[in-house]
């Protein structure tokens, strides 16, 4: 689909981005079993090997509130952060693999263009759907978590909605990436040279403040750390401080890289 319009002008939106949508639900519909035991297992492995197998070494650890130091014990620590990655990867495995497939492999988006729908509703329900997908995936763990009884805090139900949101967020970042791929490999530096570093610099496996203080800088700018900072306080039954700053940084993410991608598929359907 081609446009006389500049592909970084501003959104043109719709409601018919729900019948794309509703599309790739009935497809996964399909297969929601083993995508829910391939999104769970990894997360659920980390928080038994390094929870309570180095929990049992680490014992509690150290993070600053408000009220000062407390301790906390390394499973609850690692769980919280270790669920914000866990919606991480989720949304960017689905607007990254899967959404490559059905816009280049399977040319699912040129067949559903054919009908009275815009690209720009395409790219808005590839972004909620893999938003979606992080939800569901994490709504599965909490559930485990709380099984554990790692947490019980009632601020919990809070972290759905900011989970929701950080799968959009990332979402979106990978949009972007998906905008620029030419095949699947393309991928492996994008996991490689910014997921990977992020996960062990925004405070998922151990605290930030143990940084040297460049690096700590550089990491207040990531992403996943303010996902982090918004999260685990809900899991130790308090308020997060600073909450929209973290949340500002995570909506200034979200509204940047859908305008990027949005912009770049343009350009990529426009050749």
């Amino acid at each position: 689909m081609t446009s006389t319009l500049s592909p970084w002008s501003a959104p043109r939106l719709s409601t018919r981005w729900w019948p794309v949508f509703l599309r790739n639900l009935l497809v996964w519909r399909k297969l929601a079993i083993p995508s829910l035991v391939g999104n769970i297992a990894e997360p659920l492995m980390w928080l038994v090997a390094f929870g309570y197998g180095m929990g049992a070494l680490v014992g509690q650890v150290n993070i600053g509130t408000p009220q000062g130091s407390v301790a906390v014990p390394y499973i609850l620590f690692l769980a919280s952060g270790s669920i914000c990655m866990s919606a991480m990867n989720a949304a960017t495995f689905e607007a990254l693999y899967s959404a490559f497939s059905r816009m280049h492999v399977q040319k699912t988006w040129d067949g559903i263009m054919n009908a009275p729908v815009s690209l720009d509703d395409v790219v808005l329900a590839e972004m909620l759907w893999a938003g979606f997908k992080a939800l569901f995936s994490v709504t599965a763990i909490l559930g485990v978590m709380l099984a554990l009884g790692i947490s019980h805090s009632p601020k919990l139900l809070l972290a759905w909605p900011v989970l929701l949101g950080v799968g959009i967020t990332f979402s979106c970042i990978a949009l972007v990436f998906n905008a620029l791929a030419k095949g699947y490999d393309f991928f492996t530096y994008y996991f490689t040279l910014f997921l990977t570093p992020m996960m062990f610099l925004s405070g998922v496996f151990f605290p930030r403040e143990q940084l040297p203080e460049l690096v700590r800088w550089f990491s207040y700018a990531l992403p996943l750390t303010h996902a982090v900072e918004l999260v685990r306080p809900l899991f130790m039954d308090q308020w997060p401080t600073d909450a929209w700053v973290h949340g500002g940084v995570l909506l200034a993410y979200t509204v940047g890289g859908f305008w990027l991608a949005l912009a770049l598929t343009r350009k990529r359907f426009a050749k």
